[in-house]
């Protein structure tokens, strides 16, 4: 579909996005002296993929970003890759001898005319926290021959072992290395082969501990691998996650990682790691992904910028149906921002129906509690031409986006498409059943049905849909680009008098708008937690 339309403005007013030019995958987030720093894989010369450098942005709050100047350019040994940034706090590397500083971990990579590609891993260093890089005079301090794929560096301090640990992508596998002081590697294992998915090339690794529903006793490591896109199928780019134990040289995964496990099930959430060095006293895991896919990002229909980021979100590891489960949640940093605008109780269909007609917004965040057992749903951003529908199917106990009637979509033929994920994780006999070849393709896994009412919350900007049911089992991210009059919203459900326990509306907006690099400023409720037990 083609909406034709006089200046469509499709930044997000919530969403981090760059002031001109090309952005893909976050890279080096830490923080650091109060602030969260984001630098990101960036072409400052073109708006589609091209000679990476890294990008940087700063924020407080994880909704107000500035965006700073170029941070790590290309030289000799290639182009920026992705990576990681450290707070090298006791000074391991001999860079900080007045205090801490920022270290960068990146992959150099190097295409030669009639040679192999070379992809290599490198330092640079910051004591002005952030504000200038200086490359370390021996780079590169770790090579691996033979690999062409041999990229980006997630770095973190294992207290356990008093060492660094780097997790890089090894074409389909990711390996393991451990070093003192960030500059002398020493191979531990590799992790990959015969589990997992391996549609496509592995990517942008990360590795973290958390505690099981959270008992610091009872701890879990959760690995991140990204998929990239092979070609094949409409899911394109996306991301899995393990779960199990590391012990600073090896990753052993659990039962529940013998099942492909996606972290998100949109379209539009690729390539994301998490904030090293949070402070102790704050205690989350949080993330960011990239808000596009490979599939289609060089052509999404924006003007002068491509690229954006997920909704930061917390990672909490948590026992669903007696299973392991990878949770998350928007950042609570997000609730300073909401404006309330709508709250009923105890409302029908057709009374929530009259509520919505007069509301126009772009930029929200929509909070409903539903009956268990009724299917609905919301048409958002909707205008003459188009509208994004997000609901929750009872009969195939499914959560969905379509967005076959979301606006723009003729960059990419499958663009305008339905896709759904089942709300309930396998249970334990579920798994159990399938490895014991119990259930056929033809009939899926069973699922346990967890009875509870039905909660979403949804977040919606100017050019994204993202989903959360329940307490964050389950993620939907999807990009969307509606005409620029598309700001209605409606409901759609079994009947006209099913009852709607709670809904709230409330405009999402930064405090102070998104402040790009040249210094001009663009316009840029908890629901109730479901049953946990088996």
């Amino acid at each position: 579909m083609t909406i034709q339309a006089t200046t469509p403005d499709y930044r997000g007013i919530y969403h981090f996005s760059p002031a001109k030019h090309w952005m893909n995958d976050p890279n080096g987030m830490v923080f650091f002296d109060g602030e969260y720093h984001l630098f990101f894989q960036h072409h400052p010369f073109g708006t589609t993929w091209g000679p990476m450098h890294w990008g940087h942005a700063v924020t407080r709050n994880l909704i107000d970003w500035e965006e700073l100047p170029v941070a790590i350019e290309p030289d000799e040994h290639g182009t920026i890759f992705s990576g990681s940034a450290v707070v090298d706090t006791h000074n391991t590397t001999g860079f900080f001898p007045d205090g801490p500083g920022l270290i960068a971990i990146f992959t150099h990579h190097l295409e030669r005319p009639g040679m192999p590609t070379v992809q290599t891993q490198s330092l640079a260093y910051s004591r002005d926290k952030g504000r200038t890089w200086n490359k370390y005079e021996g780079n590169p301090v770790l090579k691996r021959e033979g690999w062409p794929d041999f990229r980006d560096p997630k770095v973190f301090w294992h207290e356990q072992t008093r060492q660094w640990i780097m997790v890089l992508a090894c074409g389909q596998i990711v390996s393991f290395y451990r070093s003192p002081n960030l500059k002398n590697w020493t191979f531990g294992s590799d992790f990959g082969d015969g589990i997992g998915s391996h549609d496509g090339v592995w990517e942008c690794p990360d590795l973290f501990e958390l505690p099981v529903d959270g008992d610091p006793s009872n701890s879990r490591w959760v690995l991140l691998v990204s998929i990239g896109d092979n070609g094949s199928g409409k899911e394109g780019s996306r991301t899995q996650y393990f779960t199990g134990d590391f012990d600073g040289e090896t990753f052993m995964p659990d039962e529940a990682s013998s099942e492909v496990r996606w972290l998100d099930h949109g379209r539009d959430n690729y390539a994301g790691v998490s904030w090293s060095d949070m402070p102790a006293e704050d205690g989350r895991r949080l993330y960011v992904g990239w808000m596009s896919n490979w599939r289609y990002a060089n052509s999404t229909p924006t003007d002068g910028w491509r690229g954006a980021m997920t909704l930061p979100r917390e990672l909490t590891l948590e026992t669903v149906c007696g299973v392991e489960t990878l949770m998350q949640r928007p950042a609570r940093e997000v609730e300073a921002a909401r404006v309330p605008v709508l709250e009923l109780q105890n409302v029908s269909l057709s009374e929530l129906r009259g509520a919505l007609k007069p509301l126009r917004l772009d930029a929200f965040e929509l909070e409903v509690q539903a009956q268990a057992g009724q299917s609905f749903g919301f048409r958002l951003r909707e205008g003459e031409r188009c509208g994004t529908s997000v609901g929750f199917d009872a009969d195939a106990n499914e959560l969905y986006i379509d967005r076959s009637e979301a606006g723009e979509s003729d960059f990419y033929e499958h663009f305008a498409d339905r896709h759904s994920a089942r709300t309930s994780v396998p249970s334990a006999s579920a798994q159990k059943a399938r490895s014991e070849s119990e259930t056929s393709e033809a009939s899926g896994q069973a699922y346990a049905a967890v009875a509870s009412d039905t909660c979403l919350r949804i977040f919606v900007d100017r050019s994204s849909v993202e989903a959360f049911e329940g307490d964050g089992r389950l993620a939907m991210t999807d990009l969307i680009f509606p005409e620029p009059e598309a700001d209605r919203l409606s409901a759609f459900g079994d009947e006209d008098g099913m009852v709607f326990r709670t809904v709230a509306i409330r405009k999402i907006q930064s405090s102070a708008g998104f402040v790009p690099e040249n210094g001009a400023v663009s316009e840029t409720a908890n629901c109730k937690p479901v049953s946990k037990e088996d």
